[in-house]
């Protein structure tokens, strides 16, 4: 599913603090994971799909640069993110 206004709205209020704040690190973080697993959904099915498996390792690198920024500057916030997403660190 690609993320409509109202669940980026719902993505950005659990993890960024309300729906207005897109910039902050977390919600950016969580936009790129739920993007990450819906192409990873999509790949499973279409294994030819050379663009969207692109797509996907740029999603991938932008998520870990964000994720280094948190964990060299707000170690807290860092744990805190990937405790709530479940991500593997």
């Amino acid at each position: 599913m690609i993320a409509t206004k109202e669940a980026k709205k719902e993505i950005f209020k659990l993890h960024g603090g309300s729906e207005t704040n897109t910039g902050s690190a977390e919600g950016q973080i969580a936009l790129f994971t739920q993007r990450i697993e819906h192409l990873t959904g999509h790949l499973k099915t279409n294994k030819k799909d050379h663009r969207t498996e692109a797509a996907l390792l740029d999603l991938v690198g932008k998520r870990k640069q964000l994720l280094s920024y948190l964990k060299n500057h707000e170690i807290e916030r860092y744990r805190a993110i990937i405790a709530k997403l479940g991500l593997r660190k």
